[in-house]
């Protein structure tokens, strides 16, 4: 569903009202280039002919709420400067109340309500261009979605007493035919999409730059409320950089962005992914199954079958909390450009994010008890290693790994490794007769089939480990409750206190998975 606004140019009453119900006509829907944006921060713009303007009559209603039922939309028209229409109101009570609140300009603008059909991404306009749609409703609002000087700007304003233009009036059916300068104005570069889910338009309003607390209200709130927030508040304030007079917090504009070299947070724990977690207590049960049965053939017809026994071993798994926080003075915030304190709640969230991560990792290296031995100068014996290490996981519970587990020196290791040709092992561009691939830009890859996790948080040297850690059967699982950020005021030192926080667990729910490679050179 897309909900968008457009200013409302024409009233035609009935000379008579009591011969004749109200009746409004004016634009629904400008065409493209004209956007609008949506709640989650996307843009929308409709094509011209993205509607059939002999459907099924659409409803005329309040505010979106179909129970304020006020009449109906008898006619649609493609005109040059966006969707015509003609709507009549019902002869209820409610409606009559609506046509005096349109008379008085209360309600100065109207909203389609509309099921997507068709889209595409037009990078030019860096939106998604609807190009069919059917119109469900249109309703009468009070603030419109596009600014007003663009409406304006292709409304055409009529007095009441003014009978319609035929050459414009909403009413006709037959679209004319597009200019030669209209269709050169289509998007040139688009990637192809069709839409599978609504849409929701939200009216275009002046951007105020939000206070401290504001904005980590906001940050706690998260979804795409927050990411439609942060990316305006990104395009109203400049690119910051730390003040050392001021502890490092208060801002100062410069040229280039704010360098974050610590991206991407958790590669172990975004591989692994987080599981939710249990809510009740410091401490929860895991149930793991330690004796399974096993199935026999029976000896003959009636035979008793041989008994099973299966256990099952409920273990303990304790909750920590991880988090950091700091104080920033009254002065710093209120002084500061409002992207300070953007950069404090993102470097609080990269501390907690690096801190769950370093926890994962050092659950996952001291829980491997298995060894097999690998030569990290010998492509043969690299190879031998690590078959070696899947058919030991594989032998205990029938699986075979997915993840390679290393550290920064152990990925240049492999990264470096020849064949008997001198040609890489695992190269960047996956020849045919390669055994995997690498990559020397994003610390990924997939040698013999793994995912490979580079992870400078495994702080061991050397650090290279086989296992299953996907799935329903993973040997390694993580727990994570993302409390994210919270603000305390510090009345005494006129101060405020913002701290990220989390709650995070890990279980080794079967060693026998995991197999750390040791290097033999």
């Amino acid at each position: 569903m897309i909900r968008l606004t457009a200013d409302l140019p024409t009233l035609d009453f009935a000379k008579s009202e009591s011969d004749a119900p109200a009746s409004i006509s004016g634009i629904a829907v400008p065409w493209a280039p004209v956007t609008a944006t949506v709640l989650g921060g996307q843009r929308v713009a409709f094509a011209r002919g993205a509607f059939d303007v002999n459907q099924k009559a659409a409803k005329l209603i309040e505010g979106h709420d179909l129970s304020q039922l006020r009449g109906t939309v008898n006619a649609l028209a493609d005109m040059e400067e966006g969707l015509g229409f003609t709507a009549t109101f019902a002869r209820t009570r409610a409606s009559a109340d609506a046509v005096e609140l349109v008379k008085a300009g209360a309600y100065d603008s109207v909203s389609v309500g509309a099921e997507v059909i068709e889209s595409h991404y037009d990078k030019t306009l860096k939106a998604t261009v609807v190009t069919k749609a059917s119109l469900i409703e249109l309703s009468l609002v009070a603030v419109p979605a596009f600014s007003g000087a663009e409406i304006r700007d292709i409304a055409a304003q009529a007095d009441d007493e003014t009978e319609p233009d035929e050459t414009e009036s909403p009413t006709e059916t037959n679209p004319p035919t597009p200019s030669e300068e209209d269709e050169m104005s289509e998007p040139t570069s688009v990637e192809a999409a069709v839409a599978t889910q609504p849409i929701y338009a939200t009216a275009k309003r002046e951007f105020k730059m939000p206070t401290a607390a504001e904005y980590i209200s906001k940050f706690v709130q998260g979804g795409s409320e927050f990411a439609e927030f942060n990316s305006r508040l990104q395009a109203a304030a400049p690119d910051v950089t730390a003040d050392p007079s001021l502890l490092g917090v208060l801002p100062t504009p410069i040229v280039q962005p704010l360098y974050d070299s610590l991206d991407p947070i958790r590669p172990v724990v975004s591989a692994i992914g987080a599981r939710s977690m249990p809510s009740m207590g410091a401490t929860f049960r895991r149930p793991v199954l330690t004796v399974r049965p096993v199935a026999t053939v029976q000896g003959s017809e009636l035979a008793t079958l041989d008994p099973s026994t299966v256990t099952v071993v409920n273990n303990n798994v304790d909750k920590v909390t991880v988090g950091t926080y700091c104080l920033l003075s009254e002065q710093s915030i209120d002084w500061a450009d409002p992207s300070s304190v953007d950069i404090v709640l993102r470097q609080l969230a990269i501390a907690y994010g690096q801190a769950t991560d370093l926890l994962a990792c050092t659950e996952i290296t001291s829980g491997t008890a298995q060894t097999e031995s690998w030569d990290s100068t010998d492509s043969q014996a690299t190879i031998t290693g690590i078959y070696a290490a899947a058919a030991t996981i594989s032998s205990a519970g029938n699986y075979l790994p997915t993840h390679a587990f290393v550290s920064p020196d152990v990925w240049a290791q492999l990264g470096s490794l020849c064949d008997s040709t001198g040609r890489p092992l695992f190269p960047t561009l996956a020849p045919m007769n390669a055994a995997g691939t690498s990559n020397a830009t994003t610390w990924n890859g997939n040698p013999l089939g793994l995912s490979l996790i580079v992870d400078k948080n495994f702080t061991t040297p050397g650090t290279f480990i086989i296992g299953h850690a996907a799935g329903a059967a993973a040997g390694f699982e993580f727990y994570e409750q993302n409390k994210g950020a919270v603000s305390v005021e510090v009345p005494s030192q006129l101060g405020r206190t913002v701290a990220y926080r989390g709650y995070a667990a890990t279980f080794m729910a079967n060693a026998d998975m995991f197999v750390q490679m040791v290097d033999a050179a």
